[in-house]
């Protein structure tokens, strides 16, 4: 393929030593000459594992120009990937002027180009970016009309400093956002030789994944580093217990609890964590991240009863009260929090969860629940259908098989509150369905 990569950058130059290397033929743009005239020599504007080789073979290869001309880069590519900066601003947000120079100039040359172009970010942008500014800017720009010889795409880089040519080769996914088959093809067609799968998704999943993935990273080395701290102060190496850590790649380094949905709870997850907070008060130690993770989790039962509550003073059949699906374990569960305050705002309840029943319920879960919610057995149905009976709201904590064919059943154009993510009752004619985290 033809291939203009607009931002000599670490990003850019690194792709476009690896596109050259693939067999396409890539001329870089950029503003700064000092750049061109190291990489038109051969050289790498950048410091980093094989890039140097690799610009090398592409300059003498004649698979790698440049250019400081847009007009004359788009006319010879046919697929323009943007990979300018996105600085912080003043107030954090990341400047987008870059980004809308490299779109307007883009744009403009497509008018003088009557065959096809694809254009592609690469730059770290605010989820939304695409759709709403680059799309438009490149069309208004051109005169084309989208979709009609002009595609737009979003596609991520994950390349680390240090080891990006590697990444480049091995990555771990390679994501396309986009809305056209067009666009789809044409960046997947890039990447034809690199053993890694293809996800095709929406510009703004595309666009979002990026910043969740470096937001991820720099929670898991807080983490790390608050738990090294609290360790070495209680005499003890962080580095070994963390090694151990990752070790459990079932729950610990895995898909494990990543599922965006309501909050925990239990007689573990709040206990720990409030004994290794005071642990590190013991010792004087301050660990803001840990400290702010219970927080965290109130502010979803926050969300959650404020969700229930703007759809006015309805009886709530409540589908769920033990922290988790499968046990009769009520200690610290955020759905009896949530129980709790909406009973305490004067809300009738009609509860259902098939493994809790108040007969059984002893030592520290009954003393925990008579203390929350005294007389809960008087709310507690055994029937999934019983407890839809008067309900103007349903909220589903977690439900059964029989619970979702119950509430799918009997749904009657009732609001639905989702806080845990049943694909099967997102789309029920007639139901006012809203999910917590979707």
């Amino acid at each position: 393929m033809r291939v203009s990569i607009f931002g000599m950058g670490y990003v850019g130059a690194v792709s476009a030593a690896c596109f050259a290397r693939l067999g396409h033929d890539v001329i870089g743009v950029d503003v700064d000459p000092r750049k061109l005239d190291m990489l038109r020599s051969g050289a790498s504007p950048i410091v980093e594992d094989d890039i140097d080789d690799l610009v090398r073979q592409g300059v003498d290869s004649g698979r790698l120009r440049v250019s400081g001309d847009t007009a004359e880069a788009v006319a010879e590519s046919d697929i323009s990937l943007i990979s300018v900066g996105t600085p912080s601003s003043r107030g954090g947000a990341p400047s987008l002027n870059a980004i809308d120079a490299v779109s307007r100039d883009i744009g403009l040359a497509l008018r003088d180009k009557t065959t096809p172009h694809v254009v592609v970010a690469r730059s770290t942008i605010p989820p939304g970016t695409t759709e709403a500014r680059i799309a438009p800017a490149l069309a208004a720009h051109s005169g084309r009309t989208l979709g009609e010889g002009l595609d737009v795409a979003f596609n991520p880089e994950f390349l680390r400093e240090g080891r990006s040519v590697r990444d480049f080769h091995e990555p771990p996914f390679t994501i396309i956002g986009a809305d056209a088959n067009a666009a789809f093809d044409a960046v997947e067609a890039l990447y034809k030789g690199i053993d890694a799968p293809v996800v095709r998704t929406g510009f703004r999943i595309a666009e979002s994944v990026k910043y969740l993935c470096n937001v991820y990273h720099a929670l898991k080395i807080a983490f790390a580093n608050e738990a090294g701290a609290l360790l070495k102060s209680l005499g003890m190496d962080g580095r070994e217990a963390m090694e151990i850590f990752c070790r459990d790649t079932e729950l610990n380094i895995s898909p494990a609890y990543l599922r965006p949905g309501y909050a925990f709870g239990g007689s573990c997850l709040p206990k720990d964590l409030r004994g290794l907070l005071a642990f590190a008060r013991e010792a004087e130690l301050r660990l803001p991240l840990l400290d702010q993770v219970l927080a965290s989790n109130d502010a979803h039962i926050d969300r959650a009863f404020e969700m229930v509550t703007r759809h006015g003073r309805r009886k709530v059949a409540l589908f769920g009260l033990a922290f988790k699906p499968g046990t009769d374990d009520l200690r610290e569960s955020p759905l009896v929090a949530l129980a709790e305050r909406l009973i305490g705002k004067g809300y009738a309840l009609a509860i259902h969860d098939p493994h809790v029943e108040a007969s059984r319920l002893m030592g520290a879960n009954r003393d925990f629940i008579d203390r929350e919610i005294p007389h809960v057995e008087r709310m507690l149905v055994a029937d999934p259908v019983a407890a839809l009976d008067g309900a103007g709201t349903i909220v589903i904590g977690h439900a059964d098989r029989r619970a979702v064919d119950a509430i799918a059943a009997g749904h009657g154009g009732r609001t639905i509150v989702d806080l845990q993510g049943v694909k099967a009752l997102e789309d029920l004619d007639g139901a006012d369905y809203e999910g917590v985290c979707w």
